[in-house]
């Protein structure tokens, strides 16, 4: 078998940090190499070609996740140029709708890796990446009502408990409620 060219190195690696990045949000960090090479559509040898061990690529997947949600503020806050509150709305619904609740791979890293994260030493890259993306993400949502630590926590322990309730009326109840009371404190 033939050496793989640089370019397919990177787009290997790419797909395995993309596919870690999803799996890790839904699965949590304990996927398996084996598990995980697989749902790339790659051999779990060609993994230690590409990192120098799993948690190297936790690193790189909870970088790219909290990079995506960077990316989706990102968007929200462009397409409402100039209205703040219009953005946090936006930020708000997504957060808080079914949709994102049954979509953890695709979803918010702060939820999906919380548990994982309270597990991980600090002095990892991805503890460090983690802390700054929750820091971040409290910012973006601050407003001049409400501190963003606050709003997250709504939004993070509704999601939670929304996901752990998942198959009962309560989990759509926890969304709703929790959507009323940070949209209640919106400034008009």
């Amino acid at each position: 078998m033939g050496r793989v060219s640089q370019a397919k190195a990177q787009e290997n690696r790419r797909r395995i940090v993309e596919t870690a990045s999803r799996l890790f949000r839904e699965q949590g960090t304990h996927v398996s190499v084996a598990d995980l090479m697989k749902a790339a559509g790659l051999t779990h040898g060609g993994f230690y070609k590409q990192f120098a061990s799993k948690e190297a690529l936790i690193d790189e997947a909870t970088s790219h996740a909290f990079a995506e949600l960077a990316q989706h503020h990102t968007a929200a806050f462009e397409q409402h140029t100039g209205q703040p509150d219009a953005a946090q709305q936006a930020l708000i619904d997504a957060y808080l709708s079914i949709k994102h609740r049954d979509n953890p791979s695709d979803g918010c890293p702060v939820a999906a890796l919380a548990g994982d994260m309270a597990r991980e030493p600090g002095n990892h890259e991805a503890h460090r990446v983690y802390t700054q993306g929750v820091s971040d993400f409290a910012d973006a949502l601050a407003t001049p009502d409400q501190d963003g630590i606050t709003r997250l926590c709504i939004m993070l322990g509704a999601l939670v408990l929304a996901r752990a309730t998942k198959d009962s009326p309560l989990s759509e109840e926890i969304l709703a409620t929790a959507h009323a009371a940070l949209t209640a404190t919106a400034t008009p």
